[in-house]
């Protein structure tokens, strides 16, 4: 499916009934859901984090890569976590 690839000009944000935040407890980002919660590892939570509804697929590379000068190959990560998300249905297109 074609439909699945993520473009620059993409928006997103997360779906429906879940719930985005920082959990002390857990020292991390987390998505919270009816069904459960996730826990988001490393840059995970500083993508999902970016998603405002608003901000582009091309905004939030943009933003990493000015927040993160030192990451090697930072877009291909930023893209396969949209791809993960988007295909576990923690985002939706806006």
């Amino acid at each position: 499916m074609m439909d699945n690839k993520i473009e620059n000009s993409d928006i997103y944000t997360l779906s429906l009934h879940h719930r985005f935040q920082w959990e002390e407890a857990q020292s991390s980002y987390v998505i919270l859901f009816p069904e459960g919660m996730v826990k988001l590892h490393g840059g995970a939570g500083e993508v999902i984090k970016r998603l405002d509804g608003k901000a582009t697929v091309g905004d939030v590379i943009a933003d990493l890569k000015a927040a993160f000068p030192d990451a090697e190959n930072i877009e291909k990560d930023i893209i396969g976590m949209f791809e993960l998300a988007l295909s576990k249905a923690w985002i939706r297109k806006a």
